[in-house]
C-alpha cells in the first residue's frame, strides 16, 4: 500500500466531503493508479481540473502515483494564464465571460467588439449580478469595491479610473489576455 497527499483548490472542494475541503489529506492506493483515476475516485470530475502538480511539478492525467507524492489539484484559472505550464487538454475548460454593472456601457461595448460575451442590464441589482455570475461562471465587472466584500462573489474585477479603452486594457491585463490592436476595429 502506498500513500499520497492531495489538496484541492477553489470550486473543486465542492465535490469533496467537508473533512477534506481546503486542506491536505492522505489517501492510500494499492495497485498502479494514475492521478486521473485517483482524482475521480475521490469524487472530483477530471473535466473540472485544469492543472495538476505532483511534488510541485506539472503532470498529465496519466502520471502514476508513487509513495509519498504530494498533489495540488486546480480548477480553471480566471486571472492566470497557465497555457505554457502544462496542457491537460487542447482547449481551455472555460470561455471568459463577464457580467457588467449597468454604469459600464462604454466598457461593455468595447469588450463586445473584441468578441467577449458580456451580460448587462439597465436595472441589475447586486444580488442579481452575483446570482448570474455564479450560475453562468461570469466575472463581475464593477466600479463598486463594496460588491467584492460579499461572500457570494467568487470572480470579480474592480474597474479602475481612465478612459474606457484603458479600463478594458486593465481588465484584460488582470486576466492575462492580450489586448488586440483597436485601431482597425474602432474606425481609427
Amino acid at each position: 500500500m502506498g500513500k499520497a497527499i492531495f489538496r484541492f483548490y477553489e470550486e473543486l472542494n465542492d465535490f469533496l466531503p467537508e473533512q477534506r475541503r481546503k486542506k491536505d489529506f492522505t489517501v492510500e492506493f494499492g495497485e498502479e493508479k494514475s492521478v486521473m483515476d485517483m482524482i475521480e475516485s475521490l469524487g472530483v470530475p477530471c473535466t473540472k481540473v485544469d492543472l495538476v502538480l505532483a511534488n510541485g511539478e506539472p503532470v498529465g492525467f496519466d502520471y502514476i502515483l508513487r509513495e509519498g507524492d504530494r498533489f495540488s489539484v486546480y480548477p480553471v484559472f480566471e486571472s492566470l494564464n497557465i497555457q505554457h505550464i502544462a496542457r491537460l487538454r487542447d482547449m481551455p475548460l472555460r470561455k471568459t465571460r463577464f457580467i457588467a454593472d449597468p454604469s459600464l456601457g462604454d466598457i461593455v461595448n468595447i469588450l463586445r467588439l473584441l468578441g467577449f460575451d458580456v451580460y448587462t442590464g439597465t436595472s441589475l441589482s447586486e444580488r442579481e449580478m452575483m446570482d448570474i455570475s455564479n450560475r453562468e461562471n461570469r466575472i463581475i465587472l464593477t466600479k463598486d469595491d463594496r460588491l467584492l466584500t460579499w461572500k457570494d462573489v467568487t470572480h470579480a474585477i474592480t474597474v479602475g479610473p481612465g478612459t474606457a479603452e484603458e479600463q478594458v486594457r486593465g481588465i484584460l491585463d488582470r486576466l492575462d489576455i492580450p489586448f488586440p490592436d483597436l485601431s482597425s476595429s474602432c474606425g481609427r
